[in-house]
């Protein structure tokens, strides 16, 4: 049985409560760190190349076979990718070309995605969280855990993450040392934590929403839905998230009040995007979805083939989402019109990122993809 059918898609992101939009750039703020981007919002307000006007023109640039399926997203930074497999391997490849820099062997399965911080890739696999050198691949520390499909956050030399050991962890990302955990309900731990203004969010599988000290981890406040909870999406202080009771909800970040909820047709794994006061969400139904992200009112929605599990990328006018379908699709972020489309050799839960011009994503046919545009197309 496939290995989605028997845990759900779980590649679960979050979302922060400031309009980068409005910032200046920051050096390196371009890629793409880690999964839910240091934004927390899976929105990558510096990308001027991929546009509404352009995107048509994407072409694979090059393909990287993996030794197994392909769950986890890849991350960009300093020109480089970085991506595990369910063959127990992370990967660093040349952005550019997909050339293979290093590998590293973990002790599982990688379905978390890495983030990257200060010249270090921290990643969840097996049982384990693995911190290894960013430049030679070479492991600097590890902390053991239970199994982790969670993928970590990193703030202020801060890991967060959750395992299936039912708890929330932070670490010291220079050295490993457990700083604080704490116990979710009596269920796994997959949604991976957005932390946002000194709060930790994050979901579980028990169907609640958590809001944790990000210090010492001490209980804020929660929320229960009705089935299991997706990575939290956090914006402009609302903590945006979807359910497997099939609804999307926005909850005030400071308090946990519910301010409004969205009904779907299926269950929910997909984590929002949130860009330009709207949040964009996939759902098991088939279909992608733009919510108002104040009030909750349906903007449109656009079918794809099969279900919508992973999370959406936001870039530049243009929505990135993959499909069980098999393929890719780019759709206008206002209207949702179809731009483009590109049919890979299998089911899409990794969740698409965009970056200098290139967009990537695995497939569970045990590749790495990246598109780009033609030489000289702008």
């Amino acid at each position: 049985m496939k290995y989605s059918r028997i845990l759900g898609s779980i590649l679960f992101t979050g979302l922060l409560s400031v309009a980068w939009g409005q910032q200046p750039a920051a050096k390196g703020a371009t890629s793409w760190p880690e999964f839910h981007r240091p934004n927390m919002q899976r929105w990558n307000p510096y990308e001027k190349v991929l546009s509404v006007h352009n995107v048509a023109g994407l072409v694979r640039k090059w393909s990287f076979k993996t030794g197994g399926d392909v769950y986890s997203s890849a991350i960009i930074a300093n020109g480089v990718v970085y991506v595990g497999d369910f063959n127990a391997h992370l990967y660093a490849l040349k952005a550019s070309t997909g050339a293979k820099l290093w590998s590293y062997k973990t002790n599982g399965g990688v379905a978390s995605s890495p983030a990257v911080a200060n010249a270090v890739v921290y990643v969840g696999s097996g049982e384990s969280v693995y911190a290894v050198s960013a430049k030679t691949g070479v492991l600097l520390w590890s902390y053991p855990t239970s199994v982790l499909f969670s993928s970590p956050t990193v703030t202020n030399w801060v890991m967060y993450v959750g395992s299936y050991d039912s708890s929330v962890y932070a670490l010291n990302a220079k050295t490993g040392a457990l700083l604080w955990s704490y116990a979710v309900g009596n269920n796994w731990e997959e949604s991976s934590p957005a932390v946002v203004n000194g709060v930790v969010y994050v979901g579980n599988n028990d169907g609640t929403v958590y809001a944790l000290n990000a210090s010492t981890g001490a209980l804020l406040w929660s929320f229960t839905t009705g089935g299991a909870v997706a990575s939290p999406a956090v914006a402009n202080g609302v903590v945006y998230v979807g359910s497997w009771d099939t609804n999307v909800y926005a909850l005030d970040g400071g308090t946990g009040a519910l301010l409004w909820s969205y009904p779907t047709g299926s269950y929910l794994t997909s984590s929002p995007a949130v860009a330009n006061g709207v949040a964009y969400v996939g759902s098991w139904d088939r279909n992608v979805y733009a919510l108002n992200a104040s009030t909750g009112a349906l903007l449109w929605s656009y079918t794809a083939g099969n279900r919508v599990g992973c999370s959406p990328a936001v870039a530049n006018g243009v929505v990135y989402v993959g499909s069980d379908d098999h393929n890719l699709y780019a759709l206008n972020a206002r209207t949702g019109a179809l731009l483009w489309s590109y049919k890979t050799g299998g089911a899409l839960e990794s969740s698409p990122t965009v970056a200098n011009g290139m967009l990537y994503v695995g497939s569970d046919d045990g590749k790495l993809y990246a598109f780009g545009l033609k030489k000289g197309r702008k």
